[in-house]
């Protein structure tokens, strides 16, 4: 016989036993007709649902006393059985849809299983490993973790945020920082955190300026998960025995002494691979220890008068210095290549974020054994602190179970928990003021720019990052940024000069 033949009687047969059930259960509810248009019709995803829910329908209508029968009963008789059901059928109805979305037969799930799609650019190394931390606490809360790793700077994740967002399937949360979240929250629909960060003492332990930007128009849609002090400076332990040094240089005329006699010694002062954001970077390092006043106006503010200033030009001759003693054959080649040969000697100096103590961790180098780590030269006498600091946005999916991921999460990420696994994993400072440092799992370096943060906030010298897109939106950074990376790249470009164009890109982006 024709399997096809076969096939189609199989199908008759089914259907013949969907029709059966259907009826049992129309008969067992008849006496609640109002609730019978709410139950499932037959479809091929519920068909299975009307064989087997008679057995259901079958015990539940027994322990009501009603006697489930493949006769009809008299009319008289519903009657009165459709009196005593006005109660129970809506218990019924619901156990028998419950059963059927348990097996995956439903059009929707009653209860919101809680679950968080998140991508961020963290994805290998000591960010990644905390990533993955941040995910088992999630995952305690009962909430899945789904975590998408766009590697490679923040631009290419926000591309693929945009991608996203467009295509109207954002993901539940995502990293961004700074001037960047109240942008993109003009692009898409965000979740309002006020009551769930309201119900927490979160508000209360966090700085008001870091607080404020994930507030665009008030109301929290992200929230802060790290603090990273980018004026950091890391020393190889070996370089400095060399030249008989045991202390970081404070000043810049004493970094500059440091590096000639560094220099005469055959060792490459300045590590730096030559990327644009850590041109950028290198500038604003200097700027900010020359004169954190002129950085705050002329970069956080584009202040036109203090960006064709004196502070600016010093910044600009300092940096031609710095390039003097830097790899000329280094270009777009990321810090991290360089850790080994730091730590073995060959190169002096690094100036990068807090971020490169947890990458210094996770490769079993010691603090004060293989490297010195302290805050980057300061010229003015007080604590400076140039922040990045990465937040989580939430954005607004339309479903409910991330929605209640997201709540979840967003408990998590207030919590004393995650501020210490997150941040002692890879290198940067608790948001929260309350967390106490001195934990085994803290390393001194964390511990300085901790003490240096609190010391910034007196002295009103806590600064926003240019190169990591905290100072500006990314289109005045990028404008700024073409300016810095052709000077540091194109030793032809005097600082008069240089200083003349970043006034004019400010200018026109503005």
């Amino acid at each position: 016989m024709p399997s096809s033949f076969l096939s189609g009687t199989t199908r008759w047969r089914r259907r013949d036993r969907q029709a059966a059930g259907l009826r049992e259960v129309k008969r067992c509810l008849h006496g609640a007709p109002y609730a019978w248009p709410h139950l499932v019709q037959p479809t091929p995803r519920t068909g299975r649902l009307l064989i087997l829910l008679p057995k259901l329908l079958t015990t539940l209508c027994v322990t009501r006393r009603v006697r489930f029968s493949r006769t009809e009963q008299s009319e008289t008789h519903m009657k009165k059985v459709a009196r005593s059901w006005q109660a129970p059928a809506k218990l019924i109805l619901s156990k028998a849809l419950l059963v059927s979305f348990s097996l995956g037969l439903g059009h929707a799930s009653l209860h919101a299983e809680p679950r968080l799609t998140v991508i961020s650019q963290w994805s290998a190394g000591a960010e990644g490993a905390a990533m993955d931390a941040f995910g088992n606490l999630v995952k305690k809360e009962g909430v899945t973790w789904q975590h998408s790793p766009v590697s490679g700077f923040t631009t290419d994740m926000m591309n693929k945020l945009r991608a996203d967002i467009i295509a109207g399937r954002p993901p539940a949360a995502s990293q961004l920082k700074g001037p960047q979240i109240k942008a993109w929250s003009a692009i898409g629909a965000t979740v309002n955190m006020n009551d769930v960060v309201a119900a927490t003492d979160f508000a209360q332990n966090i700085s008001p300026d870091l607080a404020k930007l994930h507030q665009p128009k008030g109301n929290w849609i992200a929230l802060p998960l790290q603090i990273s002090r980018v004026n950091t400076l890391y020393a190889s332990k070996k370089s400095m025995d060399k030249i008989g040094a045991t202390e970081l240089p404070k000043t810049w005329d004493e970094f500059n002494a440091m590096a000639k006699k560094m220099a005469d010694a055959g060792i490459t002062p300045v590590a730096h691979g030559g990327i644009a954001w850590s041109d950028t970077m290198y500038f604003e390092l200097v700027l900010a220890g020359i004169s954190p006043d002129a950085y705050k106006r002329a970069i956080m503010e584009l202040d036109a008068k203090v960006l064709r200033g004196p502070e600016v030009l010093a910044a600009f001759k300092e940096l031609r210095q710095l390039t003097q003693w830097m790899n000329p054959s280094n270009a777009g080649q990321h810090w991290s290549v360089f850790l080994p040969a730091l730590m073995k000697g060959e190169y002096g100096f690094l100036m990068m974020g807090g971020w490169a103590s947890g990458v210094l961790k996770r490769g079993n180098f010691l603090e004060g054994k293989d490297f010195l780590c302290g805050a980057t030269p300061n010229n003015s006498g007080k604590p400076v602190f140039d922040m990045n600091a990465d937040g989580l946005v939430f954005w607004d999916t339309k479903n409910p179970d991330l929605l209640a991921g997201q709540k979840a999460t967003a408990k998590v990420v207030m919590g004393k928990e995650f501020a210490r696994t997150f941040t002692q994993l890879n290198g940067s400072v608790p948001v929260r003021t309350d967390v106490d440092l001195s934990d085994a799992g803290y390393q001194d370096c964390q511990r300085d720019a901790a003490k240096n943060l609190k010391g910034a906030i007196a002295a009103n010298q806590v600064l926003m990052s240019l190169g990591h897109n905290m100072a500006q939106t990314s289109s005045v950074t990028g404008a700024l940024r073409d300016v810095l990376t052709e000077f540091v790249h194109n030793k032809g470009i005097t600082a008069e000069e240089a200083q003349k164009r970043l006034a004019n890109a400010a200018d026109a982006v503005r």
